[in-house]
């Protein structure tokens, strides 16, 4: 699990001139909810089970993600989540970058940008080779 992390009022983060303020740490705003938070929860003492505070649209970006696929020997990464075409979309490029077979379940991600959201899914097609998933 990869949570967007921002602070209110952080100067420095660039998302604060893009966005309005989202996903502030310690609110209800960042907690996972419905069967997903469930799902966290039942799971999360499990040694798979892994939780990353990103503050950066790739997941990659400023956290221990790599050393933690690498060490499991990952090849394959599943993605899901928002927005198709901001944080998906980086995410997926860096993993492609590194070299990870990239699969995006399209039932799992969404944007508030429709055409964001089916540009991003041509792209992960036709230029990171991802597969992409119904169901």
């Amino acid at each position: 699990f990869a949570i967007d992390t921002h602070h209110l009022n952080d100067p420095y983060h660039p998302e604060t001139k893009l966005f309005p303020p989202h996903n502030i740490a310690g609110t209800h705003g960042q907690k996972l909810y419905g069967t997903l938070g469930d799902f966290y929860e039942a799971n999360k003492d499990k040694s798979n089970v892994y939780y990353i505070h990103k503050t950066r649209y790739s997941s990659f970006n400023g956290t221990d993600l790599l050393i933690k696929l690498r060490e499991r020997h990952i090849e394959e990464l599943h993605l899901v989540g928002v927005c198709t075409d901001i944080c998906v979309l980086h995410t997926a490029v860096d993993a492609y970058n590194l070299g990870f077979k990239i699969v995006v379940h399209k039932d799992a991600v969404a944007s508030f940008d429709p055409a964001g959201h089916e540009w991003a899914l041509r792209h992960f097609k036709t230029c990171l080779n991802a597969d992409i998933v119904e169901g």
